[in-house]
Order: structure tokens, then sequence, then C-alpha cells
């Protein structure tokens, strides 16, 4: 598998741009090559896939899983565009409340790595949107958390100010509660990729 790897400002967060091979018929791309990633030092053992389908302005997250069922993500749009966004959720951390976007689109076709310790969102920027992912652990509800979308502490730069929202991620709560409640936490230094 041919890509190439883009750093973000969050470490172990990473962008990674696959090779596309286009012709009159259409394309071919490897999403995923267990040996071709691990060659670049990411041994993930993914065991779940999931597929999401939005409508336009559907804002979901910030969703991560706490330290009793960790996951990273891997994550691309097939269809339409999302702008993707990480907040860093290691306590600790440098880059702590810190986030990051990108655009992922069907026409770009980056994908976002998402280590342990990140909280995950995206907001469906065309009418429709769909989001594929690969995770590293099995949904486990007694272990998600939700820090909301619109937290003034980490102060995401929206492009919308009401999007569509589910009662979960209404209910999400604030980064410093999250701090107040050590069995929600990552720690750093016990936290890896």
């Amino acid at each position: 598998m041919q890509f190439t790897l883009h750093t973000t400002p969050l470490p172990g967060a990473i962008i990674i741009e696959p090779a596309c091979f286009r012709d009159e018929r259409g394309f071919f791309l490897e999403s995923w090559n267990r040996r071709d990633f691990a060659a670049h030092g990411i041994t993930i053992d993914f065991v779940q896939d999931n597929h999401s389908r939005s409508v336009k302005h559907v804002l979901r997250g910030f969703h991560y899983q706490d330290m009793t069922a960790p996951m990273v993500k891997l994550v691309r749009c097939t269809l339409g565009s999302v702008l993707d966004v990480i907040v860093d959720l290691r306590v600790g951390s440098p880059t702590f409340g810190r986030w990051h976007a990108v655009e992922l689109t069907a026409e770009n076709m980056l994908q976002l790595l998402v280590p342990v310790g990140f909280g995950h969102a995206f907001l469906t920027l065309s009418d429709v949107a769909e989001i594929q992912y690969k995770c590293s652990a099995y949904y486990t509800p007694s272990a998600e958390g939700v820090i909301t979308w619109n937290d003034p502490d980490i102060g995401v730069d929206w492009p919308v100010t009401e999007p569509i929202l589910s009662q979960r991620d209404r209910r999400g709560m604030r980064l410093a509660e999250y701090l107040e409640r050590p069995a929600f936490r990552f720690e750093e230094g016990n936290v890896g990729r």
C-alpha cells in the first residue's frame, strides 16, 4: 500500500493520504493494509468497522471510550464531506484540551488516525455524508464518554452555531467536569497508540 503520513499538532494523531489509482473506470485504493501500516510503526488490531450516514449540519461528538475499553479509530469519509475534529483528553499532556480539524471528503480520500486519549467529533458539511471507521475496541456503552461539542474551554471554531445533535450529545460534559471525574479520564503516560 502506498500512502503518505502527515503529522498534526497533536502528537499521535496522524492524517493518512492513501495513493489512489484512477482511470476511466473509476478508482482503486487500499484503505488499510496491516503490513504496510506496521512498516510505519502503526500496529493496531482493529476489531470492528462502523459506517454512519448523516445529513447536513449533523454534529456527532466529542465521543471517546475510557481506559476500561480504550479505542483507536481510523476515520474516512466515503460520501460527501465532513469537518472531522479531535481534542486531546490526556490529562498531563502538553496539548491537553487542544483541538485539530481536518476536512475529510470522498474526493480527497484522507483518513484520520484518532489515538486513544482523544475525543472525536464530526460535522456534516455536504447535504449527506457517510463516514466509515475502523475501531481497535468493541463499542462498550459503560466506557463511553461525551464532551460537549461547544465547550468554550476547548473553543472549536465550528462553521455552524446550531447543529443537529442527538440527545446524548446535547448532554455531553464540559472539559472541567471531565477533569473532576478521574474514572472518565485519560492520564498522560498510561495512554499509548
